[in-house]
């Protein structure tokens, strides 16, 4: 008995029964099932197949199965979906209107498209990776890239891991293991994803040596913790936090001088990190890493993802005998970045060759950048195709706003911006429609992701360019609410 002549001598109302279900061998022999195998293999559609008959007849023995979900290509069109939906990528593009540029979760900095093309091509195509192209002998993968961070930051050598806490954690574990390392108690910083200083540096095999207070350190203090086990002295960027008000903290000039009056070395986590002086483009000042290099820092780590704009990596740059002991470690092999890091670190670098193209062409930057104008233009262009799409029930209204850099960067600073705000205009707890409404946005076939907060969900436009607002405008012309 077929499927199709099953579902039509049961009676209308009656469910199916175990026996009217259809073999697999049927279905994979139809012409749609052969077309289908062909298609996403057969050996996964029967796979898929076996799992829907098996639920079918769970279903009939419990009384409840149709006689319509019986259909031939009824039981192919579920399998078909049910293998597009875990062909679906789990990473998928959002589109950032939290007002965070750099944000953790979203994947911090984007990545300018001559970085991208490097990425593709370093994908499909053989690379030197490690091999030195004028010797024809095995090269050092940090050769890559190392010329062009001394240009850079004026360090004398330099070397690439995954990523900032890995940098601290190798420099440490080569520079300080069995030893002391002091450090003010007013940087001892916990970072996302429970980063903590403390405890990088136990991991490190190396001893913490606080000094001063949370909000207060002198010269002295750093002076009186110095003993025969000291290794270096560290400086660390306070991310995600300022402390502020009856404060006091020892410069990196001075904390070099103490450290170099002892023959020992300056070492600094800057954290985000930054090539350039940003005050030039108008955003709030931030030590380069060629600064903290002349005020005396011997070693200094920092983010590439973060206000550099390049792919997520730890950066290590200092003094080259200190450099060489850190890639000697056998944990920088652990911690080594490959080719896709490398192929995105290099082109972004080299932008930083001619400054006065950065803002157009380092897409952080630009978004960094954008006047709060140009999104009040675009929040006025937006703001009736929402409230079109949402109908009477929530009102949308075009909203100044504050950005802010994000990923510890500069954390107290924000950046004038503008937006749309969506508020609950029906009856009922606002909180839960808004609730509701934010997770139909994170639902649609490209994400959008906002904030709630104050009664409102807030979608900042600083993150949103001109030359993807057509696409999200389309998008919201479909079922939103």
């Amino acid at each position: 008995m077929t499927a199709r002549s099953a579902s039509r001598t049961q009676p209308t109302g009656q469910p199916a029964l175990a026996t009217d279900i259809p073999s697999l061998e049927r279905l994979l022999g139809s012409a749609a099932g052969q077309t289908l195998a062909a298609e996403v293999g057969r050996s996964r559609l029967t796979t898929t197949l076996r799992q829907i008959l098996d639920e079918a007849r769970s279903q009939a023995l419990a009384g409840t199965l149709a006689a319509s979900a019986l259909e031939i290509d009824t039981l192919l069109s579920r399998a078909q979906t049910q293998i597009q939906a875990q062909d679906q990528p789990r990473l998928r593009a959002v589109y950032n209107l939290t007002g965070t540029v750099l944000h953790t979760n979203l994947g911090r900095a984007l990545l300018p498209d001559h970085a991208v093309q490097a990425v593709v091509q370093a994908l499909s195509a053989p690379a030197n990776l490690e091999f030195d192209l004028s010797t024809g002998r095995r090269g050092d993968r940090d050769d890559l890239i190392e010329d062009l961070l001394c240009e850079l930051t004026g360090a004398e050598a330099a070397t690439v891991v995954n990523n900032n806490a890995a940098a601290v954690l190798l420099m440490l574990n080569a520079l300080a293991n069995r030893r002391e390392v002091v450090v003010s108690r007013g940087e001892l910083v916990e970072i996302g994803g429970a980063f903590r200083i403390p405890d990088i540096m136990q991991r490190a095999g190396a001893r913490l040596v606080e000094v001063g207070t949370t909000n207060r350190t002198h010269p002295a203090d750093y002076e009186n913790a110095l003993g025969p086990r000291t290794s270096m002295l560290l400086k660390v960027h306070c991310s995600n936090y300022a402390v502020t008000g009856f404060t006091r903290s020892v410069s990196v000039a001075q904390v070099a001088r103490i450290a170099h009056n002892h023959g020992l070395p300056a070492a600094v986590d800057l954290g985000s990190g930054t090539l350039l002086d940003l005050t030039q483009w108008g955003l709030p000042r931030e030590d380069t890493v060629r600064e903290t290099i002349e005020a005396g820092a011997d070693i200094v780590t920092f983010s590439g993802d973060k206000l550099l704009g390049g792919p997520q990596a730890g950066l290590i740059v200092g003094r080259a005998e200190l450099i060489r002991k850190i890639k000697k470690n056998p944990l920088k092999r652990a911690l080594r970045v490959g080719k896709l890091t490398l192929a995105a670190l290099e082109p972004v670098l080299a932008l930083y060759r001619s400054p006065e193209l950065l803002a157009d062409r380092l897409t952080t930057l630009r978004l960094l950048t954008r006047p709060a104008a140009q999104m009040h233009q675009q929040a006025e262009r937006l703001q009736p195709v929402l409230q079109q799409a949402l109908g009477p029930e929530y009102e949308v209204q075009s909203s100044p706003l504050f950005s802010q850099i994000g990923s510890g960067a500069l954390p107290i600073d924000q950046l004038p911006s503008h937006g749309l705000s969506v508020r609950h205009a029906g009856t009922g707890r606002s909180g839960r429609a808004l609730k509701a409404l934010e997770e139909r946005l994170r639902q649609l076939p490209r994400p959008v992701i906002g904030r709630i907060a104050h009664d409102a969900l807030w979608l900042d436009l600083r993150c949103l360019e001109d030359r993807d607002e057509a696409a999200f405008a389309l998008q919201l012309q479909g079922p939103v609410a």
